[in-house]
């Protein structure tokens, strides 16, 4: 099995298999399969699931599901995650892999080495950026074992989000390598919040091949490729650290961005592992 998950990993291979598809197809058929109900069949799907990846249920609130659904949008078990109470600090909106992360270049930022992209093309062109120029930015990577939901990184207020309808190419490291402004072609979400302090922080979950929905609870909505529903959506939303704002479908990734003044946490660079609730970003002193 070690040998199979290797020769899956050859980069040309891996693009091929997991972007020169019918992506959009293939993305409608997952949703629609892990949602049946039935025991054995999810039983069997999960079975096959952790023989690829480094699915781990042990700190999952249930042991049995009733879906994939269930199983890819699972609760944990209360206090399995730790959220760092320092009002000076930003924790993590979710378990993931850190990915390019560091300053904003005016309004640029970079996927991966060589390949930039303005944060106006991310953020779509109703929304103002100018709060984020030289700002601070973090990449955060789901991958499709971890948990997927994901929470407030500070006490805050959602006033807008900004849905943007897209492709659904893979987001993993190869990909970022070869797709240019890839961020910017994917089905995503805009979340603006402020901070008490009156500083500004935005939220940009992305969708991927075999994950093109997000379940967003303080406007009870579900984002996704066929959404036809009004795309910029006004909001008074207050959120209190750590608390869950919504989920993805499966797993993908979150792009955080903070204005000047914001630094790194010690410790978070490209690759390292972080979960929900762990020291992110600093506020300003």
């Amino acid at each position: 099995m070690q040998i199979f998950r290797r020769f899956l990993q050859q980069e040309d291979l891996n693009f091929l298999l997991t972007n020169r598809i019918p992506r959009a197809a293939l993305t409608r058929f997952v949703g629609w399969f892990s949602q049946i109900r039935h025991p054995l069949l999810c039983r069997i799907s999960i079975a096959a699931w952790q023989l690829f990846t480094d699915l781990d249920l042990s700190d999952a609130r249930k042991q049995k599901f009733d879906s994939l659904h269930d199983c890819f949008t699972r609760e944990l078990k209360p206090g399995a995650r730790l959220v760092d109470p320092d009002p000076g600090l930003l924790t993590s909106p979710s378990d993931a892999i850190v990915g390019a992360c560091g300053r904003v270049e005016g309004r640029q930022v970079f996927q991966a080495k060589g390949f930039p992209y303005s944060i106006q093309d991310l953020f779509g062109a109703t929304q103002d950026t100018s709060a984020f120029q030289d700002g601070v930015f973090v990449t955060l990577r789901l991958t499709s074992a971890m948990y997927h939901r994901f929470h407030a990184p500070h006490d805050c207020v959602v006033e807008h989000v900004t849905h943007i309808s897209g492709d659904c190419w893979n987001v993993n490291p190869i990909a970022l390598a070869r797709v240019e402004r890839l961020f910017c072609r994917n089905e995503r979400a805009v979340l603006r919040t402020r901070l008490d302090s009156g500083q500004q922080i935005a939220l940009v979950p992305v969708a991927a091949i075999l994950v093109a929905s997000l379940r967003l609870h303080f406007l009870d909505l579900l984002l996704h490729r066929r959404y036809r529903g009004a795309n910029e959506i006004p909001c008074q939303a207050k959120c209190t650290k750590g608390e869950e704002m919504g989920w993805f479908q499966h797993g993908s990734t979150i792009l955080v961005f903070a204005p000047k003044g914001f630094e790194l946490c010690a410790g978070i660079s490209e690759g390292t592992r972080i979960k929900m609730g762990q020291a992110l970003l600093a506020l300003p002193r």
